[in-house]
């Protein structure tokens, strides 16, 4: 698919604010790991892991290009990081083919 001009630079200043937001929400789950009714260390393993596998993703960090937007947004999608209302401001040629995408990513 090919990007427009408009969407790349929407997506350029939407993504770090998407981003905080879903740092903001794994720091919450952090904490209750965290404040569990376990051993401190076997909390403390839990979270190393918990991190090392969550920096991984597209909604903490990873290169992006305009090659890559589009996957980009569909796994931010899947991974509950935006919702579909985050990209109302896109254009309708790749909102829609974004909603096409993640209905056959739901049906499968």
């Amino acid at each position: 698919m090919k990007i427009q001009e408009r969407d790349w630079k929407l997506f350029r200043e939407k993504l770090p604010l998407w981003q905080e937001n879903y740092i903001g929400r794994l720091n919450g789950e952090y904490i209750a790991i965290l404040q569990k009714p376990a051993n401190a260390s076997e909390n403390f393993f839990e979270l190393e892991k918990r991190i090392r596998n969550d920096k991984r993703s597209f909604g903490v960090s990873g290169r992006i290009s305009r090659n890559n937007m589009f996957q980009i947004v569909v796994s931010l999608l899947a991974n509950a990081v935006i919702t579909i209302d985050d990209l109302k401001d896109f254009s309708d040629e790749f909102t829609e083919a974004v909603n096409f995408c993640i209905k056959n990513i739901i049906k499968e």
